[in-house]
């Protein structure tokens, strides 16, 4: 059975909501302290952190705009990295500390979804490298929230 077009939930639903992204990023920074390229990124970290990019990940992934409501936006994500001088060995380090983290919260494993959080972690890790790079300015309009979905590979997977 094919799902129609407006049946297919978003990755926020599929992934279980924004509960399912709080306990993915709350385990995650848990585990970055041991972390020995991640450690001292994150070292003196605000203890909201993991719930704000939470907010925004489930936000992104079409759930509530949480993140956004509380007075976040694309623009306020782009300058928490702003100077940061981030390296392809620490972009490296998150994705791979956060699959492994999807897989032991139990994050669905399809491949479509897989893809499709894979495909946003790689875009969004680069350009918080790039974001990150001496001399880039705050911007100075509003970009919009960025919008993750399922892409190329279509809706969820249904066996």
């Amino acid at each position: 059975m094919a799902l129609g077009e407006t049946d297919i939930p978003t990755l926020a639903a599929w992934a279980g909501g924004p509960d399912a992204f709080r306990t993915l990023f709350e385990a995650f920074y848990a585990a970055v302290p041991d972390d020995p390229v991640l450690a001292p990124v994150f070292a003196g970290m605000n203890p909201r952190h993991a719930e704000h990019v939470a907010a925004f990940v489930t936000e992104v992934f079409g759930g509530p705009k949480a993140y956004t409501e509380a007075g976040g936006g694309h623009a306020a994500m782009i300058g928490h990295h702003l100077g940061r001088h981030l390296t392809e060995e620490q972009r490296r380090a998150w994705v791979s500390l956060m699959l492994d983290t999807a897989d032991a919260v139990g994050l669905p494993a399809d491949p479509e979804f897989r893809a499709a959080f894979v495909g946003y972690l790689e875009w969004g890790t680069r350009l918080a490298v790039i974001n990150s790079a001496p001399g880039v300015a705050a911007p100075t309009d509003d970009p919009p929230m960025p919008v993750w979905g399922w892409g190329p590979p279509g809706g969820p997977w249904l066996g």
